[in-house]
């Protein structure tokens, strides 16, 4: 028996490491595919938005049809719904103008410093020196000089960030991650729709609907965020909160690498020094994190 158990065991771990390096590189690839929407076709941000959205919807509710889930409503519902389309819609907005390392580090730092920050609001420990370095490495990061994202890029990717990490909160208190996020995307339709109207009236002519944008659009909603979603949960239910946490840190460093590979984009030492002393320092909070 302890034999075969063994294997099995062996087998179990080298599941959950492989689907969980391929979902930090669908969340990478988010970063990636919007901004290569954006910079090598004509789609504009607001149709992104909406067919990210759509596409991210339908493919959730099929997942949660083969598992014979049901929506799940909730009285944070429509606020977990808004959450998501704004950070949806300033991610997208945002990646016009900075780069996809870049974007993905300011969205990471700032997702996980709000729920550090509401971690801490609830009594919970952990290092000050951590979040000092994480917050000076951020503050350095976006400092202005040649190889500073632009500040309103950066901006718009920050609220993106407390967006999600707002959303993400909401979401733990969810009997059922898969079903709420579906229903969060559902819900997130309608605005997305509003916004491509608004940006229509707004600006006449201003919408580009373009056939490969929407594709790089449409693989971003239903494969590397929807069904990357689903995977991940099943991930995180068998790794520890604090493993959770901390393999996260990778997605910033992969979108990094991919920009560079698949995009032409450059890195400073500068912004690599800071940006790995943010993550170094998000790392840290998170490793001693402790209940009160």
């Amino acid at each position: 028996m302890h034999a075969e158990a063994a294997p099995r065991a062996l087998r179990a771990s080298l599941t959950i490491l492989l689907l969980t390096c391929l979902t930090m590189v669908a969340f990478a690839a988010n970063s990636l595919l919007t901004r290569a929407a954006l910079q090598t076709t004509g789609i504009d941000a607001a149709s992104f938005t909406a067919i990210r959205v759509a596409g991210g919807a339908a493919t959730l509710l099929i997942v949660l049809r083969l598992q014979g889930g049901r929506l799940e409503r909730t009285r944070t519902g429509w606020l977990s719904a808004l959450l998501l389309f704004a950070y949806v819609a300033a991610f997208t907005f945002a990646y016009r103008g900075i780069g996809t390392g870049a974007g993905a580090l300011v969205l990471f730092a700032c997702a996980q410093l709000l729920m550090i920050s509401y971690g801490l609001s609830k009594g919970e420990r952990a290092s000050p020196w951590g979040l000092l370095l994480a917050l000076g490495g951020l503050a350095v990061f976006l400092a202005p000089s040649a190889s500073a994202p632009p500040l309103l890029p950066a901006a718009m990717m920050a609220l993106a960030g407390f967006a999600w990490g707002g959303f993400s909160l909401l979401g733990k208190a969810s009997g059922s991650p898969i079903a709420n996020t579906a229903t969060s995307f559902l819900w997130a339709v309608p605005p997305a729709a509003v916004l491509v109207l608004v940006t229509g009236a707004a600006h006449p002519g201003g919408l580009h609907p373009d056939p490969a944008g929407a594709v790089y659009a449409l693989v971003s909603g239903s494969v590397t965020s929807g069904l990357g979603y689903a995977v991940w949960y099943w991930v995180r239910t068998r790794m520890t909160a604090i493993g959770a946490g901390a393999v996260q840190l990778s997605v910033p460093v992969i979108s990094a690498l991919l920009g560079v590979l698949l995009l032409g984009e450059h890195v400073t030492a500068r912004s690599a020094l800071s940006g790995l002393a943010t993550l170094g320092g998000v790392a840290w909070v998170t490793l001693t994190a402790r209940k009160a």
